[in-house]
């Protein structure tokens, strides 16, 4: 029996800048579905800071190893006042299993309809390996109590996230 080696190259684009939402904007005021079928809304965290990350797919390895990030730091956020909301594409079926095998502690939007995502501007195109195609940038807003955005993070280190959100 032969064994083959293979190896991939992975090229690396430059991440595009989707959203034109910055540093002191409010909010887009947002209602979606999460995980459970409840009703999340913006207006529930007044008077709270948000940590809204955005991410292109539940359960593949950039994104997991970027939730898992969060939710071991998770009480950490809480200290500091922090709430964290993550938001995909998904059904709310495939969050919650990416939810129930990776133990989240924090909600998912399961924005099917992209209207959350279009909102703040992070669905565009995309490339990977020569092939571009539509898709959610990965990208995080940090928004203070009263729904002014505080920070716009789009250069997102999917192992260091909660380092990048916390040093603010």
């Amino acid at each position: 029996m032969r064994e083959t080696l293979l190896t991939f190259n992975f090229q690396i684009v430059a991440h595009q800048i989707m959203t034109t939402l910055q540093k002191g904007d409010n909010a887009p005021q947002f209602s979606a579905l999460d995980e459970k079928g409840n009703i999340i809304q913006l207006k529930d965290y007044s008077g709270k800071k948000l940590v809204l990350f955005f991410y292109p797919k539940a359960s593949t390895p950039g994104c997991t190893v970027e939730a898992c990030d969060l939710r071991d730091n998770y009480n950490l956020f809480l200290e500091k006042g922090y709430d964290v909301l993550g938001v995909s594409a998904d059904s709310a079926k495939r969050q919650q299993n990416f939810i129930t095998k990776n133990s989240l502690p924090f909600p998912l939007l399961a924005d099917e309809d992209k209207s959350v995502i279009e909102a703040f501007g992070v669905w565009g195109p995309k490339k990977f390996m020569g092939r571009e195609y539509e898709g959610i940038h990965r990208t995080t807003f940090v928004i203070d109590e009263n729904g002014l955005i505080e920070e716009v993070i789009q250069k997102v280190k999917t192992k260091e996230h909660s380092a990048q959100i916390i040093e603010l």
